[in-house]
């Protein structure tokens, strides 16, 4: 196979995060539209099993990174060059309202698109502190399984979906388990809520900071390996 040039990475980039918020924030829409008819162990496990489809189907393109948070952290970690970051978060961002805006045309009456509100408006620092937890464990587990920041292999479309939906399934009820600035970014904008617009900053920070964060402890903790 030969190597993938930029728009190839891109373009891949584009579909995996449509695909990512389309499957997830459409679980949580169709749930919305017919209540109870997936449940919440039901949306949880969507979002798990989209990111390993999407890792396993465009993987040795792009890397699958489908979430700005990882893109930084990859660059942060020296496993991406810096000048591809910010191609890399554009089409992200452009995959994940893509699919926003369908989720709309599809399902007119839903209110939030599967947007990622707190549980209680009054409690954003609660949502704060877990998105940064969150997506710190992600990031750690991302940079533990990746190759060279291109997420293949058996083991790592497993590790990683377990991961989201493992934090979905927990968190998802207080929080939303973004872990994604894309993914929190695009049903705010589209839906036009008041209550997710509100508290977009949150979920664009802690996703960024938690990634940041997972960095250096990788290091630690693998260098200290690598020197026993």
């Amino acid at each position: 196979m030969s190597h993938p040039q930029l728009g190839n990475k891109l373009i891949a980039e584009v579909f995996g995060t449509f695909c990512l918020v389309f499957a997830g924030c459409g679980a949580m829409v169709v749930n919305e539209v017919l209540p109870g008819s997936i449940g919440h162990a039901g949306v949880a496990l969507t979002w798990g099993l989209i990111v390993a489809a999407v890792i396993y189907s465009i993987g040795d393109v792009s890397g699958a990174h489908i979430n700005p948070a990882v893109t930084v952290g990859f660059w942060l970690a020296k496993q991406f060059p810096g000048a591809r970051v910010l191609p890399y978060v554009i089409a992200q961002v452009v995959g994940a309202l893509l699919a926003a805006g369908m989720l709309r045309a599809l399902f007119p009456s839903s209110e939030t698109l599967g947007a990622t509100i707190p549980h209680d408006m009054g409690l954003v620092w609660q949502s704060f502190l877990l998105e940064l937890l969150l997506t710190l464990i992600l990031m750690f587990v991302i940079l533990c399984v990746a190759i060279g920041s291109k997420e293949r292999g058996l083991m790592a479309g497993i590790a990683i979906g377990a991961t989201v939906g493992l934090e979905a399934m927990f968190a998802g009820p207080i929080c939303g388990a973004s872990k994604n600035p894309a993914r929190s970014l695009a049903p705010a904008l589209v839906s036009i809520n008041g209550d997710a617009l509100q508290s977009l900053w949150a979920y664009l920070v802690a996703t960024l900071l938690g990634a940041s964060l997972a960095v250096p402890l990788w290091r630690v903790i693998y260098t200290v390996e690598d020197g026993e």
